[in-house]
């Protein structure tokens, strides 16, 4: 999908984001599957996906699970694994998460148009795996309920949560920048958060 096709894509999503809750949303179409470039073909990339991986897992960070209601005619919420989250703005309350561009997840949640951030504890690294397998049924035993605003999943014991509405989408290479507006949030568990760093899930100590 070129440029073009890509902003059509962005501005279909943010109509979605910017409906009531009470009305349909446009429909958006499914992602494409196929290898998606963002260096030209006759053009090499200055290092390899080997080495990028290798350098930027040495950055840690926390874990979280990005969860939206269900839409028209689906079985059930939407939601995975996400460790590319960030604040963005305090004024005003902005929070931001990347996606791949051939998630399967991320077309119902841009449908829906919010989502929620479940910010996960140090103990909850098979809720984080379970959130990671494409196909399955991830909700299947994750007790939850919904946010306040958005009717968003808030899963069971995680030690926070931010409830948003879809802002903006940008593109970024192989990957959407999704800009979520803050409605709610809370703090309601305590402990450690999860973290990751080079490929396993940690804790802090003192």
């Amino acid at each position: 999908m070129g440029h073009a096709g890509m902003a059509a894509t962005v501005v279909r999503y943010l109509r979605s984001a910017g409906a009531p809750a009470s009305a349909a949303p446009e429909s958006v179409d499914a992602l494409p599957r196929p290898a998606l470039r963002a260096v030209g073909r006759d053009e090499r990339a200055p290092v390899g996906p080997a080495e990028f991986r290798a350098v930027l897992g040495r950055f840690a960070s926390g874990v979280t699970v990005i969860t939206a209601p269900p839409g028209e005619g689906e079985d059930g919420p939407a939601g995975f694994a996400c460790q590319s989250f960030a604040s963005l703005s305090l004024d005003p309350p902005l929070v931001t998460f990347m996606v791949a561009r051939t998630s399967t997840t991320w077309p119902r949640i841009a449908r829906a148009g919010v989502f929620c951030v479940n910010i996960l504890g140090a103990e909850q690294g098979a809720l984080c795996r379970a959130f990671a397998v494409s196909g399955a049924d991830k909700f299947a035993g994750v007790g939850h309920r919904p946010a306040p605003v958005t009717g968003s999943p808030q899963l069971d014991d995680v030690p926070a949560w931010i409830d948003c509405r879809i802002q903006a989408v940008h593109t970024g290479g192989d990957h959407l920048i999704v800009v979520g507006r803050v409605t709610a949030m809370g703090a309601d568990g305590e402990g450690d958060p999860l973290l990751f760093h080079q490929g396993r899930f940690g804790r802090f100590t003192t």
